[in-house]
């Protein structure tokens, strides 16, 4: 038995992965554990979790892999650094002094973190590193159903590539183009997230969720003074107006001034119709980028099979226009496509590329187990946390406990949904969600301002049992990892009258839609996760029971947090965020809480309790 540990850290989504013989045991992001969304530190927790899970000793773990190599990407710091000078020495007096004291030594800083875990790990060559689009490449290759595939990765940067171009075969891959620092789709539409008054690598989603409420009017403006598009989707930026390269800061006074508008301060400015027609812009062009990257790699080199990861992946409306124009006959995205999912890669580039291991794909879906990676716990521990934080509960059988959960939701109740493991990545999957009946009206807005606490506009997905997809949505493929955007079927929608048509921007959002309008977008849009009885069966199973209630095989499905928390991972984080917000009901494994219930002493304000992403 062969083990490989896989770390991501220091920049943003730390995260840890474990494999052995190359299967996956465990992932999981540090945010999780530290309960600090986007933790960026060495991830202590989950080390120690993929461990445990393992059920290894660090000093048992053959290799480690860290996902990134700090001297390349310390040589593009220089070397942009002098190409822009003078512009930038207060950012290069601020960053040099951390990387000549830590980072350039990084090896060493890992192997000092590392023996906190096991006071018997001492062999500093057990640690390796992987180039950061490569291991963005393995993580959604290696795991993915292809025997061979071209292989898209798009992020901000990591070395120096913002843009890569793989082509794997069984357990070969190589890299075969690449863009460069500082031309970055990433990085792009970072900088209008900025300008749009969200936090960079925190809210690039809100523009996703905001475009629709909006018309591309500056698209062209864009594609004419920002950067220069080739048709195959290649570019370059005019750097004239970002700051990202050396400044403090994504964006100068030449970007905003070309829109005639400031930066919008999120504290102050509401946000308007400019706003939403700068955010249907910058997502009109990514996908414009996107989709002329995606034909041109398909023109060139002739494989049906497309796999994607990098940040940029997490754009879900722009993977639906690759798929619906059927530029690939299959499409597979990495569901932890940010630098968590770094982790991964890392370990399975080891696991193939250094070691020479063979590969055989899966025959099935992919080897990713529904991405449920994390923690679980069982009753008997679930039991003794209710009891220590003071809760009133009560155990059933599964059966029900479905029967139950499924009527409560057909009533409208909001439901905390506590199950099994935890998964990997940014979404919410059915292990550690927010479940609501997509029928009413209302519930969008409930489950965003007394639930979420959040912008009212951001939408929802619903979890939808695989065989009835077509039914309902224009989509007939697997998206088990809620990562593709497709249109709601004509025969479910409602269309909107002459006076409804003339609204602008969030005045669309009260518009009833569909038969399903907790989950229908302003443009008759939804971002869909197919549920798999073989991945998660308990949730197959409460869908189905919801389905033979009310005939609609879909609820909605959001993560089960509060704005600018991370996703629950335990019994404890659950029961907490239960307390704090509107959630009318918690499930937990075989356990079920209602809020009425409770110790009205034990209810907490959670509006503020977490830093607002």
């Amino acid at each position: 038995m062969t083990s490989v540990l896989g770390i991501s850290a220091f920049y943003h989504d730390s995260a840890a992965a474990l494999i052995k013989d190359g299967k996956i045991i465990a992932a999981a992001q540090e945010e999780r554990f530290s309960r600090k969304k986007h933790d960026s530190k060495y991830p202590f927790c989950a080390v120690e979790f993929v461990l445990k899970q393992s059920n290894l000793k660090l000093s048992e773990i053959d290799y480690i892999t860290f996902y990134e190599k700090p001297f390349l990407k310390f040589e593009r710091l220089l070397e942009t650094y002098v190409a822009f000078a003078p512009r930038g020495f207060k950012s290069f007096s601020m960053s040099m002094p951390i990387w000549l004291r830590e980072k350039l030594f990084q090896k060493k800083m890992l192997f000092n973190e590392l023996k906190n875990h096991d006071k018997n790990f001492s062999d500093i060559n057990k640690i390796y590193f992987s180039e950061h689009h490569f291991s963005h490449a393995a993580s959604a290759f290696y795991p993915s159903p292809f025997k061979d595939a071209i292989v898209l990765t798009l992020d901000g940067v990591g070395e120096w590539a913002t843009t890569t171009v793989a082509k794997g075969n069984d357990e070969q891959l190589e890299i075969l183009k690449e863009i460069h620092f500082p031309h970055s789709i990433g990085l792009l539409y970072s900088a209008f997230t900025y300008y749009t008054g969200f936090k960079v690598n925190s809210g690039e989603y809100k523009v996703m969720g905001l475009a629709p409420y909006g018309e591309p009017k500056f698209k062209n403006l864009i594609l004419d003074k920002m950067l220069d598009l080739k048709n195959d989707g290649t570019f370059r930026l005019n750097m004239k107006y970002f700051d990202y390269a050396t400044g403090l800061k994504m964006i100068n006074d030449n970007f905003s001034n070309l829109f005639g508008h400031p930066v919008r301060n999120p504290k102050k400015d509401l946000l308007t119709q400019f706003h939403m027609d700068v955010a249907a812009s910058i997502q009109s062009v990514t996908e414009e980028i996107i989709l002329r990257l995606a034909k041109s790699i398909a023109k060139e080199y002739k494989v049906k099979n497309l796999c994607i990861a990098g940040g940029v992946a997490l754009n879900c409306v722009a993977n639906g226009k690759i798929l619906k124009e059927k530029i690939f006959d299959n499409i597979w995205i990495q569901p932890a496509s940010g630098d968590a999912g770094g982790a991964l890669g890392g370990a399975l580039a080891l696991w193939y590329q250094e070691l020479g291991n063979k590969r055989v794909p899966s025959s099935a879906q992919d080897e990713m187990q529904g991405s449920f990676l994390g923690p679980r716990f069982n009753d008997d521990e679930v039991e003794k946390e209710l009891n220590t934080l003071g809760a009133n509960f009560s155990k059933y059988s599964e059966d029900d406990l479905l029967e139950i959960t499924s009527n409560e939701l057909s009533k409208g109740k909001t439901i905390g949904w506590f199950q099994g493991r935890m998964e990997f990545g940014p979404r919410a999957l059915g292990s550690r969600s927010i479940l609501a009946d997509p029928r009413s009206e209302k519930m969008q807005k409930i489950l965003n301002l007394k639930v979420k606490f959040r912008e009212s506009f951001r939408p929802f997905a619903p979890s939808i049992l695989r065989e009835d997809l077509s039914k309902w949505f224009d989509l007939n493929c697997d998206s088990p990892y809620m990562l593709l955007v497709a249109d709601v079927n004509k025969s479910i929608r409602r269309e909107m009258t002459d006076d409804e048509e003339k609204l602008f921007g969030i005045e669309k959002l009260n518009i009833k839609r569909s038969e399903i309008p907790a989950v229908t977008h302003v443009d008759y849009s939804s971002r869909i996760q197919t549920v798999h009885r073989e991945t998660n069966s308990k949730y197959y199973k409460l869908i189905s029971n919801f389905k033979k209630i009310t005939n609609c095989p879909l609820v909605v499905n959001t993560s089960f947090n509060v704005r600018g928390e991370p996703i629950v991972c335990t019994v404890a984080d659950a029961y907490k965020c239960f307390m704090g917000t509107d959630l009318e009901m918690l499930v937990c494994e075989n356990f079920i809480l209602y809020k009425e219930k409770q110790n009205i002493q034990l209810l907490k304000d959670y509006k503020k309790k977490f830093e607002l992403d």
